[in-house]
């Protein structure tokens, strides 16, 4: 059964990114399960730190994108929206190049927290890195669009 509150059509999930980071660093929603949701960054230039691996923000970035994405597709954006309040990642495996995909799976959906973990694997399948983001939920009429 879905967790979903609203449409997981991919192209929609990707415009999102429109003019923001995620678009710089080449972030992209790849797919999307009853109750996950999986998204590539590339190990290239713009994400690399001097020693040429992937920075480990750049992993945090993948992560807090997915786990917030999901986090507000489980929501009514009429009534209510999740804003980060805690993340946190352990980097175990460097890459130099290639494709990450991470994948948010939830752990808790609560009525004023969710909490997502989000595996981040390379191209072998190998765990690059694990992070979990803590969300709450307030009402929608407190966070403005942009």
């Amino acid at each position: 059964m879905s967790i979903w509150k609203q449409p997981t059509d991919l192209a929609r999930i990707n415009g999102w990114s429109k003019a923001t980071m995620m678009e710089t660093l080449g972030i992209r929603f790849t797919a999307v399960g009853d109750d996950w949701l999986q998204g590539t960054m590339p190990v290239d230039h713009r994400t690399h730190q001097p020693y040429g691996l992937l920075h480990g923000g750049a992993s945090v970035v993948l992560a807090e994108t997915l786990g917030s994405t999901a986090a507000m597709l489980t929501l009514d954006p009429e009534k209510e929206v999740a804003v980060g309040l805690d993340i946190n990642a352990n980097h175990v495996r460097g890459v130099r190049e290639g494709t990450v995909t991470g994948t948010a799976r939830m752990l808790h959906l609560g009525r004023t927290t969710q909490v997502w973990e989000i595996r981040i694997e390379g191209d072998n399948g190998v765990l690059v890195c694990i992070s979990r983001i803590t969300m709450a939920v307030i009402p929608a009429r407190v966070v403005a669009p942009r």
